[in-house]
């Protein structure tokens, strides 16, 4: 359980000391006032990763060198700090240079927001950053060979950029892509196989109808991966980038059996993707034995009325949950789930 979370020049908080509910929090406020910056930066502390930014420098406050986060929980204090673009973690006082070392006890997280109807009706890149998100948590090998592949992938493409470029180098960055790739795609397809049965659930639970949802991974490449991308290094070059890859990965979404971002309605598209989020606290309490973290961003004003109650039944009871929004209407005469914390100005009240 989080209990303790403080806070130096992060977004609109140039300090903040704020003792966390067991149970998690109602974050309530108007909006620019500070509520999703607040799980925000519980996310990075857990995940040392951002929902919002895929930078360090967005979460500086204005005008400052860099920003502080230290979160307590029932096991141990993580600590992070960002300042002159150098990333400093420790974990009960010690520092810690290994990433997964500094991860390795950390709860399981799930974010969930508005904009997360895009996991349906948006592009492939919606869809990888989801898998990504919940795969690095899921599998230790996940993180690792995305991070390596990531690294392989940049510095390709730099060199697709560059004059002097020979076909040796190039085949080398595809042979640490292709090595680090192909567990990704391995990992990935893995990873829905094991989801499908959660959102299957979930889906009928929240949409009160038992319509048929599938998933299938939609590859960028068949055959062996190292053979397609040096197969592509004469259209790379035209492009300056490499075209083949994980990096292109997608996976189909299908309700009763047709494209559920081509035929279904909003309502059915919202009910699926708060499915797809909702699934990942099943798998991961299911893979770790640990009841997941959840953030809920500003959904539940969006919802209709029977979703948003089936929404409040399927949220785990052993948990903590924090949820922002900006009013309460939105309960009728439901009771107040979890203890309500005013944010005004980057200022708990």
């Amino acid at each position: 359980m989080l209990s303790a979370l403080r806070l130096l020049n992060f977004r609109c908080y140039p300090a903040l000391r704020w003792e966390i509910p067991p149970e998690g929090a109602i974050l309530l406020g108007d909006n620019a006032q500070g509520k999703t910056s607040l799980m925000e930066a519980m996310c990075l502390a857990l995940t040392l990763h951002s929902p919002r930014a895929t930078r360090m420098e967005p979460l500086v406050s204005h005008g400052c060198s860099g920003f502080g986060v230290s979160l307590d929980t029932d096991l141990s204090t993580r600590r992070m700090s960002w300042e002159s673009r150098k990333l400093s973690l420790h974990v009960d006082g010690l520092p810690c240079r290994d990433y997964s070392v500094y991860l390795a006890d950390a709860p399981p997280v799930v974010w969930l927001s508005n904009g997360d109807i895009s996991l349906v009706s948006g592009g492939a890149e919606e869809r990888r950053k989801y898998l990504d998100f919940l795969g690095s948590q899921w599998h230790p090998h996940y993180r690792a060979s995305l991070q390596a592949y990531r690294k392989a992938l940049k510095a390709r493409n730099m060199l697709l950029r560059n004059p002097r470029r020979s076909k040796e180098a190039l085949h080398s960055y595809a042979m640490v892509m292709a090595q680090h790739g192909e567990i990704l795609i391995h990992l990935r397809s893995q990873l829905l196989q094991l989801l499908q049965p959660h959102i299957t659930q979930l889906h009928t639970q929240i949409s009160g109808k038992a319509e048929q949802v599938d998933m299938a991974y939609a590859p960028a490449t068949t055959g062996e991966l190292l053979c397609a991308i040096d197969a592509a290094t004469e259209a790379d070059e035209k492009s300056g980038c490499t075209t083949v890859g994980p990096h292109r990965d997608d996976f189909q979404l299908l309700i009763s059996g047709v494209s559920a971002a081509t035929f279904a309605s909003e309502g059915q598209q919202r009910t699926l993707s708060t499915a797809l989020l909702l699934a990942q606290s099943g798998l991961l309490r299911e893979e770790t034995g640990a009841p997941p973290v959840l953030f809920i961003d500003d959904i539940f004003g969006e919802l209709d009325p029977s979703r948003r109650q089936a929404l409040l039944n399927a949220l785990p009871e052993d948990g903590q949950t924090f949820i922002t929004t900006t009013h309460l209407t939105w309960l009728n005469d439901t009771a107040i789930p979890l203890p309500v914390q005013k944010i005004r100005a980057g200022r708990i009240q």
